[in-house]
């Protein structure tokens, strides 16, 4: 006895959402769906738009009894249907909106022809009496996977990343999801409109979606795990441990760590994710991220990681009192200026000389881009341990250095500066020492507001005979590190990033001319001036 072949049935509401995807494709051509979708586009930008991508189909899911005879259940209405292939992208959405009820239940995707594009019918097969009813019903009303979609004509990937930009940054979309067919050869990414409609973009071939917004905001919340695992890390010294012994598993590592294994493990999975670490096989070594936590590499950035995840990290919980009321979080978490503040605590003002001395790689290539061969004496003004003095004197063994500090700061530096150097307890917001051909101020002004910045300088002016140069180096804005560091300044320090026309201005007001600026590594910049002559 031969069983009769299961024929697809559509609800009569199913049949009418197909018809009306069928009259928009007919009646709208690309100008007029864009317009529609992103009414924030200009002309000019449709019409550029429109250049590289076309109206292709509009999309709409239903629920027939079954897949089987779809096709033929779809001819019997006078439509065109291609092959019904499975809908991998659709099938996930789905998933993760309904979880296990959609159990193990396929999606199927077919094409149906019109007048040059299609409509494209997503089939989830809702048998009679099954709990997928209540899935059907939500979607009908939800419409959560009906869209138009736009097929991309211009091959290459500059062209689809320039796309995606426009219609994000100028168009107000949003994206949401997607991912790659391999039925198809096809990369279908979603966007949602501010109207909550929704669109896609069809690029042939494999392509990497665009990271859905609450995820990338996830991401931007969690930085503050981050911090305080790279600062664990150091803690623990386990780059040290790497690279002393590359690819120890995680029993030895805990072992040396005097860690919790378990712990331990969850730590390195999460720092493995972060990129500063791969594991294998139970295995762990470090990466080229990884690597300058070491504490003997030559620019370490262990003690920066310590300071940032536990003194500096501490004042963030006041950034909001800092951003009310413009003082730093610092002072109003402990009391006194971060500057008194570790003049109190030794081994707290340790640390931060050693971790400002972290970022000496900024300093390299300083005594290359200035000339120094008619020069003879240099003052470093508040030169923490006089990393970038220390760096001109090796560099150039004509120079004699001079380094004005905090007595408490000069005690570190002159095991940097064992020769050719002047160490001279002092305040520069009081007196800066005299008859330097240059002077140095590597990281200060940014400490200062306006004000105190044109105490300083003042006092370096004072100093200086016409002609002597002035060198300065600090991050400048809008380098997407200096506006980071510029947060930091105002939640831990009470200064300010600046950009280089605010130098210029706080120059020019104290009596110098900015010469030049050189960018340099991490994000730094070196300004170069020259004390002007006085007018009389």
């Amino acid at each position: 006895m031969t069983l009769p072949v299961a024929q697809a049935c559509l609800a009569a509401a199913d049949l009418e959402r197909i018809r009306r995807a069928v009259a928009h494709v007919r009646t709208h051509d690309t100008d007029q769906v864009l317009a529609d979708l992103l009414p924030d586009l200009t002309a000019e930008d449709r019409a550029d738009v429109s250049r590289h991508l076309v109206y292709d189909h509009t999309a709409v899911l239903v629920f027939p009894d079954c897949l089987e005879g779809l096709r033929d259940e779809l001819r019997r209405h006078d439509l065109e249907p291609g092959t019904v292939t499975p809908s991998v992208v659709v099938r996930g959405r789905l998933a993760r909106r309904y979880g296990a009820i959609l159990g193990e239940s396929p999606v199927g995707i077919v094409h149906v022809a019109v007048e040059g594009r299609s409509v494209e019918i997503f089939a989830l097969p809702v048998p009679p009496d099954s709990p997928l009813r209540a899935v059907a019903d939500d979607e009908r009303a939800a419409e959560h996977e009906a869209h138009h979609a736009f097929a991309l004509t211009s091959p290459g990937t500059v062209v689809p990343a320039g796309l995606r930009t426009l219609l994000t940054e100028c168009g107000g979309a949003v994206p949401d999801g997607g991912g790659y067919n391999g039925h198809e050869n096809v990369t279908v990414l979603y966007f949602r409109t501010r109207h909550h409609r929704r669109f896609e973009l069809r690029l042939p071939g494999r392509h990497e979606p665009l990271p859905d917004p609450a995820v990338s905001l996830l991401g931007v919340m969690t930085g503050a795990w981050a911090t305080q695992a790279v600062a664990t890390m150091a803690e623990l010294r386990i780059a040290d441990h790497l690279t002393d012994t590359p690819g120890l598993d995680t029993p030895t590592l805990a072992g040396l760590t005097a860690t919790h294994p378990d712990a331990l493990h969850r730590l390195l999975r999460y720092l493995t994710t972060l990129g500063l670490l791969t594991s294998t096989d139970g295995t762990h070594r470090l990466t080229a991220l990884g690597q300058p936590l070491c504490t003997t590499a030559e620019f370490s950035l262990h003690p920066l990681a310590l300071l940032y995840g536990r003194l500096f990290y501490d004042s963030f919980a006041d950034l909001t009192h800092a951003v009310r009321t413009g003082e730093e979080a610092f002072a109003h978490r402990h009391g006194r200026h971060h500057f008194a503040h570790l003049a109190e605590h030794p081994e707290l003002g340790a640390l931060f000389h050693n971790a400002m001395a972290a970022s000496a790689e900024m300093f390299t290539p300083v005594p290359h881009l200035v000339d120094f061969s008619a020069v003879r004496h240099v003052v470093d003004v508040g030169g923490g341990n006089g990393a970038l003095l220390g760096r001109l004197l090796r560099a150039h063994p004509h120079l004699e250095g001079v380094l004005l500090e905090r007595p408490q700061a000069l005690e570190a530096a002159r095991h940097q500066l064992t020769e050719r150097c002047t160490f001279v307890a002092g305040d520069f917001t009081r007196s800066v020492p005299k008859g330097g051909d240059v002077y140095l101020l590597s990281r200060v002004l940014h400490d200062w507001d306006d004000d105190r910045c044109a105490t300083i300088l003042d006092r370096c002016a004072q100093a200086m005979r016409p002609g002597a140069q002035l060198l300065v180096v600090e991050r400048l804005l809008p380098n997407p590190t200096a506006v980071a560091w510029d947060i930091h300044m105002l939640c831990n320090v009470g200064g300010r990033e600046r950009d280089e026309n605010h130098y210029r201005r706080l120059l020019a007001d104290t009596g110098f001319e900015l010469r030049g600026c050189h960018a340099l590594p991490l994000g730094a910049s070196l300004m170069t001036a020259v004390r002007a002559t006085p007018c009389f």
